[in-house]
């Protein structure tokens, strides 16, 4: 019982967290620490459960996802002229994603060795808190009022951002939206872009940890593992459906804050623990 309450915190943790820009990655790590629940299986479970997260993200998005693929094709608006320039296609995606795929890659080692520990992840919160108020602060003229609009410089631009948030704690949704922000996209549209972007890095990076770990699963993790897929999608579908319609009114600051906060919080928690 004990593991599948464990499972349905952490599913909820994921769910929250993985596409607000709060750093799914430090608060599973921290949440992990408060519970005991650390190690190979515990690495492998937050794999899975962020699998069940990109599922969520999958479903709200697969009309545009089965168009990027030229599954189906979307009405041309009948007068040209308003058919935006840029109109999003696997290029946009390939330009966003390819930066911190290779860079990642190139670092696995180094990242999964010296930054995944309680005290990193605080450094990557504020850090990226500090970021988020600095894309809010310093917006850009938006160029790209809808996520059809955004330029190939655009898209690249964004993927270097995203580069940031290989540090555990940085928030790759935080790193990807406020850099869009800087670069000319609207709210709306670095938002957008950064969900349909998670897609391919985490498939991508849980694939790759899962099949380095999958010898750690076994038959009897079965009911915990999909315990933990199952809350982290339904948790998601919510979280992301509501932060769409949030973020344009509350923007990134009160997020920002939040990071600060439980940075700080979790300092004082670490220092107090401390042996």
């Amino acid at each position: 019982m004990g593991n599948i309450i464990n499972s349905v915190i952490q599913g909820i943790v994921e769910g929250l967290t993985e596409f607000l820009p709060v750093s799914s990655t430090g608060h599973l790590i921290l949440t992990g620490n408060l519970l005991g629940f650390t190690g190979e299986k515990a690495d492998t479970f937050e794999i899975v459960i962020q699998l069940g997260a990109i599922l969520a993200v999958a479903v709200i998005y697969w009309k545009r996802i089965l168009n990027l693929l030229g599954i189906t094709k979307e009405k041309d608006n009948a007068d040209e002229r308003l058919i935006p320039a840029h109109k999003l296609n696997l290029i946009h995606l390939i330009l966003a994603c390819l930066p911190a795929m290779v860079l990642g890659l190139a670092l696995h080692s180094f990242i999964k060795s010296y930054l995944f520990s309680p005290y990193t992840v605080l450094i990557g919160l504020v850090l990226g808190g500090v970021f988020m108020l600095v894309g809010q602060q310093k917006q850009a003229v938006v160029q790209a009022e809808d996520i059809d609009q955004l330029s190939y410089r655009q898209a690249l631009l964004i993927g270097l951002f995203q580069c940031l948030a290989l540090w555990p704690g940085f928030s790759r949704s935080g790193a990807t939206i406020a850099g869009g922000l800087l670069i000319g996209a609207s709210y709306r549209a670095a938002t957008n872009f950064s969900f349909l972007i998670a897609i391919p890095m985490m498939v991508a990076a849980s694939g790759y940890e899962l099949l380095k770990s999958y010898d750690t699963l076994t038959a009897s993790d079965a009911g915990f593992f999909v315990t933990g897929f199952i809350v982290a999608f339904l948790v998601a579908l919510i979280a992301v459906i509501t932060f769409l319609k949030l973020l344009e009114r509350v923007k990134l600051a009160p997020f920002a804050y939040y990071r600060f906060v439980l940075a700080a919080v979790f300092l004082i928690y670490l220092l107090l623990t401390a042996q």
